[in-house]
């Protein structure tokens, strides 16, 4: 077989076969394969080619194995009468194909070894070959482990960086470091690796390799990874384990202390948190300072415990100065500072003039100057006291002032260039005079012996007082500048005749008014009487209408006849009655017209009235 082994003198013998000349062979030749590969767990398949002259037959096979010793241990004889297995340790493992080839199962680490295949052919005599079986384990991927301790750049000894471990091989591997990419060689007082190796009891390899080198501040970035290489069918492979990083431990080189602010501007009222950060590692111990005069003041006991973090509340003017952190470095103890300037925008010292200064009076105009103080430039604007914009300045004037001016106004000074930033001051406006009744509860419907309650409300400034010309309970409240009594009062016979007077009065002068009380039982009655008057008008005049409708369905009442006539003449018949109706309202309704019209009706207007009721 091509690519097996050969005994010495068959290479010439191998050609005449392929030149079809096999038959003038004239040597037993066995083939086999140098060397067999397989995975320890899997299955060995070994073969044996042998040729033998002119066809004759084999008369043995023998396969053996050779142990420790460089003994052969037979483990198969086969003859053309049968098989015979022989006890070894590979009895229950061993089996043979149709064509003798040596199967083995479950190979173990300790299958490698040599395999010899045995051949008699009589008269041909006895030949052998033998096949190396190279057993073999993928390691498992490497694992990484990175020193858990952090490293000084000043250390001392040479650190370890990491170590690496890959199990379950089978030959053993070996391990390569890799730093950023480039393999690591082992240099003197430099980089250092150390290696060792484990046989378990299952025959497999266990590899660990230690990695030791020392680190720089650059080395706060580097990336480290180990490699397993191994070979397998004559070519080598690798597992690569994920890279880590090692904590590098250096001191600070450069300090940056920065305001943070909700706001681009700082303004009074506003937090504000100075951080300070340096590019050590560890984080250095931090301290804070302000400037007072020549001295620097220590806030550190204000700040975050080992932040570099520290929180001003509702700065103000006083907050204005500038702030130091100072960061300690406790591994070589080198100190850094640096500084930095707080600026809050704020107003101050807002204040509100008023001209002329003396007391008001009704009618009176007053001007309301209002001036501030601010780093900025700042902008008025004028409100009453619901926050009604009046105008923009900072002057608001007001004139023909009264009572119900609004006595507050608000001055609010802003700061356009840093929004946000505004204060506000209020002022009261006086209008002196004297008290003016408003609202008086007259007249007002009672009944005697009730309990009832008057009020009268005036508005003065100063503050009046306020007396009943009757006694009761009173009860005062102020609304702004109205001022208000309650008097309750049990309604007398007196009372009901005479009423109550309001009478308010300050030192500038005296408002008073009547209140009429009407007595609701009286105006019942009379409203009663009318009433029934009206109602018994309607009913004459009814009736008499009825009357004179029935005499006129009688005949008794001709129409279209007026005048007076005399019953006594002679001419008149006496049959015929005259009946004479006077209007008693003749003058009456003459007054009427006349106070309607503005003059008197004729004479011949207010003539009598007859109604002729004869047939």
């Amino acid at each position: 077989m091509a690519g097996g082994r050969r005994p010495a003198g068959l290479a010439l013998g191998w050609g005449c076969c392929l030149l079809l000349c096999c038959a003038a062979a004239s040597k037993l030749e066995i083939s086999m394969p140098d060397v067999v590969e397989v995975e320890i767990g899997g299955t060995a398949r070994i073969e044996c080619n042998f040729y033998i002259p002119e066809n004759a037959s084999y008369t043995y096979i023998d396969w053996f194995y050779v142990d420790h010793s460089n003994k052969q241990v037979r483990l198969y004889h086969i003859t053309a009468s049968g098989v015979l297995e022989d006890d070894t340790d590979y009895k229950k493992r061993l089996s043979l194909d149709g064509d003798r080839a040596l199967s083995i199962s479950a190979v173990t680490a300790q299958d490698a070894r040599t395999f010899v295949c045995q051949v008699g052919a009589g008269s041909y005599g006895v030949g052998e070959n033998s096949t190396e079986l190279s057993v073999y384990k993928v390691p498992n991927t490497p694992k990484i482990e990175p020193t858990s301790a952090g490293i000084s750049v000043h250390s001392i000894d040479v650190p370890q960086i990491a170590k690496c471990t890959s199990k379950n091989s089978f030959p053993p591997p070996n391990i390569t470091w890799h730093k950023n990419g480039e393999q690591l060689h082992t240099q003197e007082n430099q980089v250092t690796i150390q290696s060792t190796l484990t046989r378990e009891s299952s025959g497999l390899y266990t590899v660990s390799s230690t990695l030791y080198a020392p680190v720089t501040r650059e080395d706060r970035h580097s990336r480290y990874r180990c490699t397993v290489h191994y070979w397998l069918r004559g070519q080598r492979h690798a597992l690569e384990s994920r890279e880590v990083q090692v904590n590098i431990f250096y001191p600070a080189e450069h300090l940056k202390l920065q305001v943070v602010s909700s706001s681009a501007l700082v303004k009074e009222g506003d937090n504000v948190t100075l951080v300070c950060e340096a590019d050590g590692n560890p984080q250095p111990i931090f301290s804070f300072f302000k400037k007072n005069l020549n001295e620097w003041q220590d806030l550190t006991s204000l700040a975050e415990p080992d932040s570099g973090v520290l929180k001003l509340h509702e700065v103000d003017k006083s907050s204005n100065g500038t702030y130091k952190c100072q960061s300690l470095d406790l591994d070589d103890m080198s100190q850094i500072e640096e500084d930095v300037d707080l600026v809050v925008n704020y107003i101050e010292g807002v204040r509100v003039k008023m001209e002329p200064s003396s007391t008001l009076r009704e009618g009176d105009s007053v001007t309301l100057s209002c001036d501030a103080f601010s780093p900025v430039g700042l902008k008025y604007q004028w409100r009453d006291e619901k926050g009604k914009k009046l105008v923009d300045g900072n002057q608001l004037y007001l004139s023909n002032l009264t009572f119900e001016t609004s006595n507050t106004f608000s001055c609010r000074v802003m700061a356009p260039s840093v929004p946000g930033l505004e204060q506000s001051k209020k002022v009261s406006v006086a209008v002196e005079g004297k008290p003016r009744i408003v609202a008086i509860s007259s007249p007002l419907y009672v009944r005697q012996d009730e309990v009832i309650n008057l009020t009268c409300k005036a508005i003065a400034f100063p503050r009046p007082t306020v007396q009943w010309s009757i006694n009761g309970t009173t009860h005062e409240y102020m609304d702004n500048q109205h001022i208000a009594s309650n008097l309750t009062v049990r309604v007398s016979h007196d009372l009901l005749q005479a009423g109550a007077m309001c009478r308010v009065s300050n030192s500038l002068g005296v408002s008073e008014k009547h209140i009429q009380l009407v007595d609701q039982k009286s105006t019942a009655e009379s409203q009663g009487v009318i009433i029934v008057a009206i109602i018994v008008a309607i009913l004459v005049v009814a009736v008499l209408g009825a009357v004179i409708y029935f005499l006129h369905k009688k005949g008794k009442i001709p129409c279209g006849r007026a005048g007076k006539q005399d019953i006594t003449k002679p001419e008149a018949r006496k049959d015929k009655i005259v009946v004479e109706v006077k209007s008693d309202k003749l003058s009456e309704e003459a007054g009427l017209l006349q106070g309607a019209n503005g003059e008197k009706r004729a004479a011949a207007d207010q003539s009598e009235k007859y109604i002729d009721l004869r047939n």
